[in-house]
């Protein structure tokens, strides 16, 4: 949640050079588990819905991008290894930036700096 603002600025700086997909997962800090204090205030997703209910918060911070969701099972979570977070870049259905698991390893600045560097490429 810290970085969701930055997040969402970034999506809108690089819009004209990349398309921004945000998928949920499981929720790292669940009110019933392992809770932050001062975050949203979210219990474990025990049905699909309510992880849908969960997503929908993310949308009303304003997001600009596409935010899907999950499956209980944790199919792209488990795929992607991303629990709690991460970063990807695909470009042409190839991972051209994988990004460490977070928090330590979520680092904004670096997609950044590729979307940056491509963009440049692009004039």
């Amino acid at each position: 949640m810290a970085n969701l603002e930055r997040f969402r600025e970034m999506t809108e700086e690089h819009s004209l050079v990349a398309d921004f997909l945000m998928v949920y997962i499981a929720e790292a800090h669940p009110t019933d588990g392992w809770a932050l204090r001062d975050n949203i205030a979210i219990a474990k997703h025990r049905t699909l819905e309510e992880r849908f209910t969960a997503a929908q918060m993310l949308e009303v911070e304003s997001l600009k991008c596409r935010v899907v969701v999950d499956r209980l099972e944790d199919e792209a979570s488990n795929a992607y290894g991303a629990l709690p977070e991460r970063l990807f870049i695909i470009l042409d259905g190839v991972v051209v930036y994988k990004g460490e698991q977070g928090p330590t390893g979520y680092k904004l600045s670096e997609v950044d700096d590729w979307l940056t560097n491509k963009k440049l490429e692009m004039k």
